[in-house]
C-alpha cells in the first residue's frame, strides 16, 4: 500500500500470508448508518456494509422486506400509504 494511504484512519488488520509472515493490512472505515429518504432517521435492517460487501448478501439480509424496505422509516411509510389510500378515496 501506498505511504500516503497507511494511515491511523484506516482499520488495520493482521493477516497472514501464505508464506507465514503475518503483514498488516488495511480496511477502509465503515459507512455511516442508512437514513430515511423523509425523515431523515436512521434505518434499523439494514447493514452498515461497503457496497463490494453489501452485494455479496443475500437480498433479504440487505434490507426489510416490505414497500420501500431500506428507503423509508415505518412511520413514513405508514404515512404515505395513508395519504395514498387517502387521495385514492376522493
Amino acid at each position: 500500500m501506498r505511504p500516503g494511504l497507511r494511515t491511523r484512519s484506516k482499520r488495520r488488520l493482521s493477516v497472514r500470508i501464505p508464506g507465514g509472515r503475518t503483514v498488516l493490512h488495511y480496511r477502509k472505515p465503515k459507512p455511516k448508518q442508512a437514513r430515511c429518504a423523509i425523515c431523515g432517521r436512521p434505518l434499523h435492517g439494514v447493514p452498515r456494509l461497503r457496497p463490494v460487501e453489501l452485494r455479496k448478501l443475500p437480498k433479504t439480509k440487505k434490507r426489510p422486506e416490505r414497500p420501500y424496505g431500506g428507503y423509508l422509516c415505518p412511520s413514513c411509510l405508514a404515512k404515505l400509504l395513508k395519504a395514498s389510500i387517502h387521495a385514492s378515496s376522493h
